[in-house]
Parts: C-alpha cells; sequence; structure tokens
C-alpha cells in the first residue's frame, strides 16, 4: 500500500522536478544559441522588451489567479474545479509553460529558445502524470471527469 503523498509534495506538486529539468534544459538551449549561429527574431529591442514585460505580467496575473483559485492550504484536500482552474488543471504551470517561457525566448531573441519552449511542453506532460495519478486517488471518478472537461496546460476546446 502507497502511502499518502507528504503536505509538500500536495503543495509544490510537480513543480520543484518540472523547474529543475527545465533550468538544465534552458541552460543547454543558451549554450547551443552561443554555438550555433542563427538569425535574430527581430532587430527591435523595443518589441522584444514589450513582449516580455507583456509576457511577464501575464504570467504573474495568471498565478495570482491561481492562487486565489485554490489557495495552498486547500491543496489535496479540495478539487478546484472553478477560477483558473475551470480553464486548465494546472494553471501555475500553464503560466510559465504557455507564457512566460515564451516571452522569455523571444526577449533573449533565440530560435533555439523559442524551440526549447515548445520542447517542454510534451516534457512536463510527463512530469505531471505522477501529480495527477494522486489526485485520482484522492478525488477518484470527480478528478477523471475534471479531466474531460479541461486540458492540462491549455484549455480544451471541445469537451471530450
Amino acid at each position: 500500500m502507497e502511502s499518502p503523498p507528504s503536505k509538500i509534495r500536495m503543495i509544490f506538486g510537480s513543480g520543484p522536478t518540472g523547474l529543475a529539468v527545465s533550468i538544465v534544459l534552458f541552460v543547454v538551449a543558451v549554450w547551443l544559441t552561443g554555438h550555433i549561429p542563427l538569425p535574430l527574431l527581430s532587430d527591435n529591442r523595443n518589441l522584444l522588451n514589450s513582449i516580455f514585460v507583456i509576457a511577464s505580467l501575464l504570467t504573474l496575473a495568471i498565478i495570482i489567479w491561481s492562487v486565489k483559485s485554490l489557495p495552498p492550504a486547500d491543496r489535496g484536500r479540495k478539487l478546484s474545479t472553478s477560477g483558473a482552474f475551470r480553464y486548465v488543471r494546472h494553471p501555475l504551470y500553464a503560466a510559465f509553460l504557455s507564457v512566460f517561457n515564451f516571452g522569455l525566448a523571444i526577449w533573449l531573441n533565440s530560435y533555439i529558445l523559442i524551440i526549447w519552449a515548445v520542447l517542454l511542453h510534451p516534457l512536463w506532460h510527463y512530469i505531471v502524470r505522477d501529480e495527477e495519478k494522486i489526485m485520482t486517488d484522492l478525488f477518484g471518478e470527480e478528478y477523471q471527469e475534471y479531466q474531460k472537461r479541461t486540458g492540462r496546460f491549455l484549455p480544451r476546446l471541445a469537451e471530450r
């Protein structure tokens, strides 16, 4: 019989593992950027800065919305399917994967970092599997129905 997940695991989920993997791959992508000569995304520094600021602010807004939708003290105790969780099952991860990382890649003016941001999506789908198994164990059929209605990191356009 498996032991229940720790309080730390319930609060932080797959975040620390995913963050560590993302940072290692970011360092590799930055190294590759310095060693593979590719053209810049843009010569317009103001445009790149503006995109990064907008992505950062949007990421911050999603994080705040997510925490308000499900405070850390309620994680693992309550299944939230409203607020930010109405649209995606992992809004905190989605904020970074779908918004911030692309803003960062554009700001750093690198095609290789755009590829890094794209490749993180399937990797994170793998990383959160254990977290979703814990949620299924805790909330059963209710969580499985929720999975059918919402995407992991991007809103689902059509219900399964």
